[in-house]
């Protein structure tokens, strides 16, 4: 999955970029509101980390113009104002998650698994496709109780797949939710993680679980 953090301490912004990416979250950073409003509506991001005090518009204003945008991405505000109205503010301009400052780190990647599981039908941490399962939680995937021992990037593609396995998905929406503003669409590294995450997924099952459609993109069902 692939979050936007706005964030302008730069320290805390470096430390929870690592945090995110070692829990296999693809990251754009960024410590401007201005650039925030535009990122957010130029790419398609599964959540919004968004701080309210920044250096330009503050959080609530970057908010503010994402939801009049039509943009309905997840929002998630940090703030070292604990105020119950600066809370309510936030969220009746359209946040759906509030954290104040100092926060655990495990308290934000619960929060951030919690928003991302209302994008799709599973309201606990464990994704199931026939044998496979996807801890999002602990950051672990099964087949037929296996564990796969997944790389950061593969399990962020399976879970991208598992989020979405009622549809076919293109190679776009797999670099736009998988990967993050680096990414080169000229290159074939999709494909090539595709067949490693192939490799490892199907290994000893009679049964093949990742699906190409030509000419479209890839799914994932337990159904020949």
């Amino acid at each position: 999955m692939r979050i936007l953090l706005v964030e302008d301490d730069r320290s805390l912004q470096r430390t929870l970029v690592r945090l995110l990416k070692t829990q296999n979250f693809a990251v754009d950073a960024t410590a401007s509101g201005k650039e925030a409003t535009f990122l957010a509506k130029t790419n398609d991001y599964d959540i919004v980390v968004l701080d309210i005090m920044l250096p330009d518009i503050d959080g609530y204003e970057v908010c503010r113009r994402l939801r009049e945008g039509g943009i309905k991405t997840p929002i998630m505000m940090l703030t070292a104002l604990d105020e119950v109205d600066s809370r309510i503010k936030g969220l009746d301009i359209g946040a759906d998650d509030y954290l104040p400052k100092p926060f655990h780190a495990g308290e934000l990647l619960a929060r951030v698994r919690a928003l991302a599981r209302r994008l799709s039908d599973d309201k606990t941490s464990v994704l199931k496709v026939g044998d496979l399962e996807l801890d999002t939680a602990a950051r672990k995937a099964f087949r037929g109780g296996r564990d796969l021992r997944l790389s950061a990037k593969e399990f962020g593609l399976l879970e991208y797949l598992m989020l979405n396995r009622k549809r076919i998905v293109t190679r776009s929406e797999i670099s736009e939710h998988v990967w993050d503003l680096n990414f080169d669409p000229k290159s074939n590294v999709i494909d090539a993680f595709i067949k490693l995450l192939r490799r490892k997924v199907d290994m000893g099952s009679s049964q093949k679980i990742i699906k190409t459609v030509r000419g479209i993109g890839y799914t994932i069902s337990e159904e020949e």
